[in-house]
């Protein structure tokens, strides 16, 4: 595949394991993201581990701070070569603004976390954001991009409006993908990899259902079907 649309999650809590898998996984079929437990585990060096196998990698860190901190951040992760990495919407414009200014268009991918996929709204009544999950993921995802950001993680569930309103040049990256026989573990808004795409999402986040698999690799391979009949052609 050219632009596999998978990322799996390398979820682990240390780098031998999560080398392991990427030994076993080809870099043609799949991204891989290396999230906050095994970045803070593992350090830089395994993300330069995994590069160096041929992976393209999505550093999800969430950087949320004020605006300097958070574009030193992104210049940091910019200069470990990776390919996408993510900031919080809820930092608000000027800390987008910085981060966008931070990384040139055209080199690492930036986009913009708008709702854990984790979170119903009963979660957003607590924490005082006003309307549903869809209603807040979309007015997040429209500052982004008024921002200048590539795109944003949401939910599949959210991403046919959200491609309706963005059009085909904003990415949208979603969590939450379960195949359909999967436990849905602690996710709330989630859909199986071939309505994510059909829904119109550009990449898909998969972490346990390939990583506790039985043979990961056949599991990857199963997805990445699912993927080609959703899209209507091979990828």
């Amino acid at each position: 595949m050219s632009d596999p649309r998978i990322i799996v999650a390398l979820d682990f809590p240390d780098a031998k394991q999560a080398l392991a898998l990427t030994d076993r996984l080809e870099p043609g079929s799949c991204r891989v993201k290396v999230g906050k437990e095994l970045f803070t585990a593992a350090g830089p060096h395994v993300v330069n581990e995994i590069m160096a196998k041929g992976f393209e990698v999505f550093l999800d860190l969430k950087f949320h701070d004020i605006p300097s901190t958070v574009s030193n951040a992104c210049k940091a992760a910019a200069g470990l070569g990776v390919w996408m990495m993510n900031i919080h919407a809820l930092g608000g414009r000027r800390m987008l603004s910085a981060a966008r200014q931070a990384i040139p268009a055209g080199t690492a991918k930036l986009i913009a976390v708008t709702l854990l996929t984790s979170m119903e709204r009963s979660d957003l009544n607590e924490i005082g954001l006003n309307g549903d999950p869809q209603e807040v993921v979309q007015r997040l995802a429209l500052l982004a991009n008024d921002c200048g950001l590539d795109g944003v993680v949401c939910s599949a569930r959210e991403a046919p409006r959200l491609r309706q309103i963005m059009g085909k040049g904003f990415c949208l990256v979603t969590p939450g993908i379960r195949p359909v026989d999967a436990s849905m573990d602690e996710q709330k808004r989630v859909t199986t990899p071939r309505q994510a795409i059909e829904n119109g999402a550009d990449y898909l986040v998969i972490g346990r259902p390939i990583t506790q698999a039985a043979d990961p690799v056949s599991m990857l391979k199963q997805l990445n079907n699912e993927i080609e009949e959703g899209m209507g052609f091979k990828i």
